[in-house]
């Protein structure tokens, strides 16, 4: 590599839950820079969690962060030209990309969902993953079904 890798950012944990996670959340919850109405939404998304989870024992954050790991890849497959043709390559992901993956999808499924505010499209969203059900989960497992048809060209990692 011709320049050094930059350095990692430092993030610093929520208000409420004391989480790091949570602040890596609402950042990429975050829309033209209004991290105090990210905040506000996902605030809101626990509590209606909280709400629509009271008959079990399991804390919001607990929930969300089982949802979060529901929905986390293990592969991931990777478009790989070899000798004029191109290969989907599974490949193994780092633990951050699968973190970032994990958020980005729970996000964007949420948002395309129908409901009244994003508090409860998201609320709902973290319900299913947690579930094990959803367009977050689905698009897991349609990746790890991917990688899995195309575990014959894994020798062509890089």
């Amino acid at each position: 590599m011709r320049k050094a890798k930059p350095k990692k950012r430092i993030v610093l944990p929520d208000s409420r839950f004391n989480d790091q996670l949570v602040t890596m959340f609402v950042n990429d919850l975050m829309v033209d820079g209004k991290k105090n109405t990210a905040f506000k939404i996902f605030y809101e998304t626990m509590d209606m969690v909280e709400k629509k989870m009271k008959d079990s024992e399991v804390a919001p954050l607990d929930v969300w962060k089982k949802a979060l790991e529901n929905i986390t890849p293990a592969v991931e497959v990777k478009s790989r030209r070899v000798g004029g043709a191109t290969f989907q390559v599974p490949m193994e992901i780092r633990p951050a990309r699968k973190r970032s993956i994990s958020i980005k999808n729970l996000i964007l499924y949420a948002r395309k969902r129908s409901g009244r505010s994003m508090s409860e499209k998201l609320a709902a969203e973290i319900i299913a993953a947690y579930n094990q059900e959803g367009g977050a989960f689905k698009k897991k497992e349609d990746t790890h079904r991917m990688a899995e048809a195309n575990k014959a060209f894994a020798h062509f990692r890089f």
